[in-house]
């Protein structure tokens, strides 16, 4: 099949995305409400983007996602109802890649097996590759070389969770990001229930119960467990520690099964139903697989998910925002932008990092010129729940040839040499050997990558409120919060992202919003929701290279930056549609 010829345009909604966890502040969603209507956030959000724990998750902080019911321990309806009288919209997340092992839908497959519905509603990684691969010792297909080596590891090893079916036998399923298997301790009412064995008494169960609890907390392989007296019956105990094991993970799902397409088709009228206007389309790039092409955004196959989800998503009046992270000279940013879908901007932070650093407006400029020249629909951010993206800005071979990047390699060391210094965290990629091969995202706080710089991180804000696109704000970066590392560290291997996901009380809202360098957030993040000049065309101003000068006009409202990238000083003009103007001038 070909690439899709038509448009998917999709229109973005207006005005400033506040982004949080339902609980990034207070206890639950009804605190961040209770702060929203405080008279300091009048008018400065129209969207909200409120992070997948709206939703019943275990895992991922979110992501992965049990089933799109509002999570009824930190949501509640009459909290979306409140919003929307605030005339907030939502923005809300569709994992279009996996599911909880938790879901209903893959317990059911671990409950029925071969039986149930959702046999094909996972990717049975067996079956899948059996004819690209040779069976391996431990049970799971082996792919060929030729496609290995195409395959794009977010973790070590293999992709692939092994779960035991009702008859017993072991079935690894694909399962590109996180996984565990858990293993409960035993009880011997279990055995001698279980077992049947007439000549266990309770004393032996006992025995062997204490024997197999200290394997499993010594997190030692079961199947090679000593049982003495009892070996006789190791099949058998086993077999009872395997049937009781869980799992957490997020498995992925087969888009081929229409089963798959009925529950994208439910998914996306719930969202609707839940208030949604604008739905993230996370690790979209991931679904469409094949063998002899890489799993990550392979053509045509990706285009024709993209086409048939915005098929869905015109019923309910919905717009999708692909999630895509590639390097900036690979394209793909702009292959999705040119089908008419916004995109996140995932270069902005660290261009803005650059241009704060350096005192130079160069690689931005040519950035937003990129953008209004190409008209590519964005929504931009400085920080959010992942990490600063900067290997985004690097350049790339495509077909033979170099494509350029927003920054070159030397330039992008130095920015991730800077974070670093200042306190910040790497998640790394792996390659199929299990062996790292590059950094993925620094994991900071925006406030912390800037050196903890009141003034930068005010002039950063200002300069994203003038950027071409949609802003979109997290929460600790408004309140300027600085690194996390007491939670990083808690949150062991998987932990680096909680540095930036800080909870705030609402003391800490109150000691915030004394603070000057919140207020003029909150100023030109109002300037930017509620003036009708960002409706109009932006002109970038000739100036010296540590100067930025833009504005923006619609009729007779004109909004206007100046900035001095070195000592971090600006000013910001506005004229609105009765002709009245002011100036202000942040030092």
């Amino acid at each position: 099949m070909n690439t899709p010829a038509v448009s998917m345009q999709q229109v973005l909604p207006k005005g400033v995305i506040f982004n949080a966890y339902p609980d990034s502040i207070g206890r639950n969603l009804a605190d961040i409400v209770h702060m929203l209507k405080r008279p300091e956030f009048k008018d400065v959000f129209s969207l909200f983007y409120i992070l997948p724990t709206v939703f019943n998750s275990d895992l991922d902080r979110g992501f992965s996602i049990i089933d799109y019911d509002l999570n009824d321990e930190l949501v509640s309806r009459e909290d979306l109802k409140e919003l929307h009288e605030l005339n907030v919209m939502f923005k809300f997340d569709l994992v279009l890649n996996h599911l909880s092992a938790g879901s209903p839908q893959f317990q059911d497959l671990l409950q029925k097996g071969d039986e149930s519905r959702y046999k094909n509603f996972f990717i049975d990684w067996n079956e899948f590759w059996h004819t690209h691969g040779e069976p391996g010792p431990e049970g799971y297909v082996v792919p060929h070389e030729e496609h290995l080596e195409k395959l794009f590891m977010r973790k070590p090893g293999l992709p692939i969770l092994k779960v035991r079916f009702p008859d017993g036998s072991e079935r690894p399923y694909w399962n590109t990001f996180y996984q565990e298997v858990v293993y409960h301790e035993i009880a011997a009412h279990d055995l001698l229930q279980t077992l049947g064995i007439e000549e266990l008494t309770h004393e032996d169960a006992e025995d062997i119960a204490a024997i197999v609890n200290d394997v499993l907390n010594a997190k030692r392989d079961i199947t090679e467990i000593d049982l003495g007296d009892f070996a006789h019956h190791k099949h058998e105990i086993v077999s009872v520690v395997e049937q009781n094991r869980k799992y957490l993970g997020q498995m992925d799902l087969n888009a081929q099964s229409e089963e798959v397409w009925k529950f994208y088709d439910e998914t996306l009228r719930k969202l609707r139903q839940h208030g949604g206007k604008l739905v993230r389309l996370d690790a979209f790039a991931y679904l469409h697989k094949e063998p002899g092409e890489v799993n990550f955004f392979n053509k045509p196959g990706t285009w024709n998910y993209l086409e048939r989800l915005k098929q869905i998503a015109d019923k309910y009046d919905l717009v999708l925002l692909p999630e895509i992270h590639s390097e900036y000279g690979e394209g793909l940013h702009e292959e999705v932008a040119s089908k008419g879908f916004p995109i996140y901007d995932f270069f902005f932070p660290g261009l803005v990092i650059d241009a704060l650093d350096h005192g130079s407006n160069r690689h931005l400029l040519q950035w937003i010129e990129e953008i209004l020249e190409k008209d590519i629909k964005t929504i931009n951010m400085l920080g959010c729940h992942d990490g600063i993206p900067v290997l985004d800005l690097r350049g790339k071979e495509v077909d033979g040839v170099f494509n350029r990047g927003l920054l070159s390699d030397a330039e992008i060391d130095t920015i991730i040499d800077e974070i670093m210094d200042r306190g910040g965290r790497v998640k790394n990629l792996y390659g199929p050997d299990g062996k790292k091969i590059s950094y993925y995202q620094i994991n900071a706080t925006f406030f912390s990558a800037l050196g903890e710089d009141e003034r930068k991180l005010r002039l950063a804000r200002a300069i994203q409120m003038f950027m071409p696109g949609t802003p979109q704000v997290w929460y600790l970066d408004l309140f300027a919060g600085r690194n996390d590392y007491a939670a990083a560290d808690q949150g062991g291997a998987a932990g680096h992202k909680e540095i930036n996901r800080t909870t705030l009380t609402n003391i800490d809202i109150e000691q915030g919003l004394s603070r000057i360098v919140v207020r003029d957030q909150l100023e030109l993040m109002r300037l930017r929701n509620k003036s009708p000049a960002f409706h109009g065309g932006l002109e970038i101003h000739s100036s010296d290279e540590h100067r930025l000068h833009l504005t923006w006009k619609h009729h007779d409202c004109v909004a206007t930056l100046n900035a001095d990238l070195r000592g971090f000083g600006f000013s910001v003009t506005h004229k609105g549609a009765a002709c009245e103007e002011y100036v202000t001038s942040y030092r």
